[in-house]
């Protein structure tokens, strides 16, 4: 069923409503409101290069969904995380600390170094033992619990763990763990309920309309999922490699249906033949004339 909403946990909707500079202000309105930042509020922020370059060339890259700064030069990380990760926690911390010595990089002084949060929304459980959908994690000393050293800090959005319906909504971030995880299943009709007179939320919904969308842009967004089921195919071992170099015939007709959806997805992503052919069992020949349609 086609729905007015497309899902803000698509790549393409998530940097479209939390980082474009025409929508800044969505972003310092939901860091705001997952923080509690009512007072001494987040007034403007300056989106960063999302890219963390390595200091060696054999270093990796890394690549964050959104990296802004506010006013007084503090970093703001925020991941969305759709696939279930090992070690994804260990990851957090490693985008943070790459952001903070890169400070450095620019000849900023050891005290002059600024704040690091990192913010991700996953749709796993990140700590399946607790039971609240939204942690804040500090570095506290470990008898008085004072927080001497404050410069990282790590918040989870768990959506698996938010349970309300539209209907129970109070906080704004009970309102922003709803949009997350409920967003396409939304009507019109529901948000004067669910968003009340809040105009900034509004704004992120109707950035989630598909009728506002382009013809190549719901293309794109419909790729962007495509590549991530071909992407858990290959976790999963939906596609072994002893097929990718077998023969198509007698796969199931809705096997093969999957299959060609993947491989489109890959095709507009740029993927080698060899790949999409690896990854999805196609021929090379079958693949080439998809190309060519």
């Amino acid at each position: 069923m086609i729905t007015k909403f497309l899902d803000p946990k698509n790549d393409l909707a998530f940097k479209r409503i939390f980082g474009s500079e025409k929508n800044k202000d969505i972003l310092i309105h939901f860091l705001n409101d997952i923080f509690g930042r009512t007072t001494n509020p987040i007034e403007d922020v300056t989106f960063l290069k999302a890219a963390q370059e390595p200091e060696i060339i054999s270093q990796r890259a890394s690549n964050v969904d959104v990296m802004c700064e506010d006013l007084e030069g503090n970093h703001f990380i925020v991941e969305m995380q759709v696939d279930s990760e090992p070690g994804f926690e260990k990851r957090a911390q490693y985008y943070a600390a790459k952001t903070y010595i890169q400070q450095r990089e620019k000849g900023v002084e050891y005290k002059d170094l600024k704040e690091v949060t990192f913010l991700a929304i996953t749709s796993y459980s990140i700590f399946p033992k607790r039971p609240g959908y939204l942690s804040h994690h500090h570095v506290l000393d470990t008898e008085t619990y004072d927080r001497a050293l404050k410069d990282f800090s790590f918040s989870f959005l768990e959506l698996p763990k938010f349970k309300k319906s539209k209907d129970d909504l109070k906080t704004m971030t009970e309102k922003w763990a709803y949009f997350f995880k409920r967003a396409p299943d939304t009507r019109e009709e529901d948000l004067a309920i669910i968003i009340g007179a809040d105009k900034i939320m509004e704004r992120a919904y109707h950035e989630l309309d598909r009728y506002s969308w382009t013809v190549e842009e719901i293309r794109t967004y419909d790729g962007i999922d495509m590549k991530r089921s071909a992407d858990r195919a290959i976790n999963e071992g939906m596609f072994a490699e002893g097929k990718a170099e077998g023969k198509a015939e007698g796969k199931a007709e809705g096997e093969n249906k999957k299959a060609q959806e993947i491989a489109l997805a890959m095709i507009r992503e740029g993927d080698s033949l060899e790949k999409i052919s690896r990854i999805t069992g196609l021929s090379e020949e079958e693949i080439s004339a998809f190309k060519s349609e």
